[in-house]
């Protein structure tokens, strides 16, 4: 088994050495590669300064983008396995064993690393936005329940790999996963805590998150009808 744990970073300079030198040191049996998504901070210094593996994206792309670059460094050198883990902090790396294991077991295309597989949400305003996609999922995909739809931390299969590195309209987002059902992937989640972000700030702020819930649930009820689709 060969797996890569890709890590997009946007602006992480503060975070960003907590996140690599605790795979460094605790889980050196997997591969990484941080992807600077073009920061304006020192990230990319950083980096540099500390000889991170490091895949530097000259301007600012999106985490789409960010993602696609890794799994076509993925492909490339031949992974079986990648891991979409946060350059926050907020992924717990311990849990890497217990995505794989369900992975094999289930014969999962994604395994996603959730918050809520056997928890409820709390009740506040983002998470209340994240329900929404999840039942705007579950009423679109005949069923299909994903309990944590905006989860950063997911584990992809060698085809899935390909998708999304080759593919323009596959993204991390929840859009995508409710696509995704519709074709027929197997999505699984595992049971996961993730830490509160100690330090910087999260690209999306109050109005930002308005904004991406509208785009979400217009793509999740109405785009993706449009979209060919590649039954597995």
């Amino acid at each position: 088994m060969k797996l890569l744990i890709i890590i997009p970073a946007y602006n992480e300079a503060e975070n960003i050495e907590r996140v690599v030198d605790n795979l460094i040191q605790n889980y050196s049996e997997y591969d990484y590669v941080v992807i600077n998504d073009g920061s304006t901070d020192d990230t990319r210094k950083v980096c540099a300064r500390r000889n991170y593996n490091l895949l530097d994206l000259p301007v600012n792309v999106g985490l789409s983008g960010a993602i696609k670059s890794g799994m076509r460094y993925a492909n490339y050198y031949g992974y079986d396995y990648v891991l979409q883990l946060d350059g926050d902090g907020q992924h717990d790396p311990k849990y890497i064993v217990d995505l794989i294991d369900e992975m094999k077991k289930s014969k999962a295309d994604i395994v996603i690393g959730s918050r809520f597989k056997t928890k409820r949400k709390p009740l506040n305003g983002r998470m209340v936005g994240s329900q929404i996609l999840t039942i705007a999922i579950w009423l679109t995909t005949r069923g299909k329940y994903i309990g944590d739809v905006t989860s950063g931390m997911r584990l992809f299969n060698k085809k899935m790999i390909k998708r999304f590195g080759y593919d323009i309209h596959y993204s991390p987002e929840p859009d995508t996963l409710a696509y995704l059902l519709n074709c027929g992937v197997h999505i699984e989640e595992v049971q996961v805590e993730m830490h509160e972000r100690i330090a910087g700030v999260s690209y999306l702020d109050f109005k930002g998150s308005i904004w991406y819930m509208m785009k979400m649930l217009f793509s999740i009820l109405l785009f993706q009808w449009f979209r060919i689709r590649i039954k597995e």
